[in-house]
């Protein structure tokens, strides 16, 4: 169906190597997989983790700080550099880009969420891909683990301001296994979930990557926020931009989220 909107969200894990250094190939085949779709009729709107991760890269920190101070500065830092990347990859596919930085302070004021909708149907209907990150260097709760307090919560979050069609997460796993794929070999992966139960949410493990913030659990809030509000969401393997293809044809990828959670 053409003239959908997309929410696609992609983590620092996606995103990065293990040094915290831009995976170059993986962000350029994410924008020309994305810039297809845009080509394809659907409309996208892109959250983009990262810049904390990129700005430790750019600046040769092994390990993410835990002084509130120095992780807004590597976020000023990274979010430079991920926007001049985004635009010079998009640019190459002729896709025009935005920048959207959002706090929740701003979406939960009635004026503010106003403003911000508004933005985000004018980009959409000029053919802008807005992408989209919390503004740490001005927001610090998000750091501190409050506000939206991660970017799986902030797709969800603005898949329901823009009343998205689809909600899609890039993450580092190939979606929700009935056990830890990391400790147990034989894990196989759910490929559709109903309704997020207590014993799906007990699936989801603990925290994601040393460079991220997330990990399943967050996804799967993530995947319940949007289901509520009537959005399904699929959570796919960023390592594999095949899946956003085979997500158009309506094919099998990942783990497929319906709509109506509780």
């Amino acid at each position: 169906m053409k003239d959908e909107i997309w929410v696609v969200k992609v983590g620092t894990s996606t995103l990065t190597y293990e040094n915290g250094r831009v995976n170059l190939r993986r962000m350029e085949c994410l924008c020309r997989a994305l810039a297809d779709l845009q080509n394809a009729g659907k409309r996208l709107v892109l959250v983009s983790s990262g810049a904390i991760g990129v700005g430790m890269g750019k600046l040769g920190l092994k390990s993410r700080p835990a002084e509130t101070e120095k992780k807004q500065a590597l976020a000023a830092v990274g979010q430079c550099e991920l926007m001049f990347l985004y635009d010079k990859f998009f640019g190459e596919y002729n896709q025009t880009v935005a920048q959207v930085l959002l706090t929740a302070g701003v979406v939960h004021d009635d004026r503010g969420r106003h403003n911000v909708e508004n933005t985000f149907r004018e980009l959409l209907t000029m053919g802008t891909i807005p992408i989209v990150n919390e503004n740490d260097t001005v927001e610090t709760s998000e750091l501190e683990g409050q506000n939206f307090g991660d970017n799986d919560t902030l797709s969800a979050v603005v898949a329901e301001l823009i009343a998205a069609d689809f909600l899609v997460i890039l993450t580092d796993t190939d979606g929700l296994y009935d056990s830890d794929p990391r400790k147990n070999p034989a894990a196989k992966l759910i490929p559709r979930v109903e309704n997020i139960t207590p014993e799906i949410e007990a699936l989801a493990g603990g925290a994601g990557s040393s460079r991220g913030t997330g990990g399943m659990a967050t996804k799967l809030r993530a995947a319940k926020m949007a289901g509520a509000k009537g959005i399904p969401c699929a959570v796919v393997s960023g390592a594999d931009m095949e899946n956003l293809y085979r997500l158009l044809e309506g094919k099998p990828a990942g783990t497929l989220f319906a709509a109506g959670q509780d």
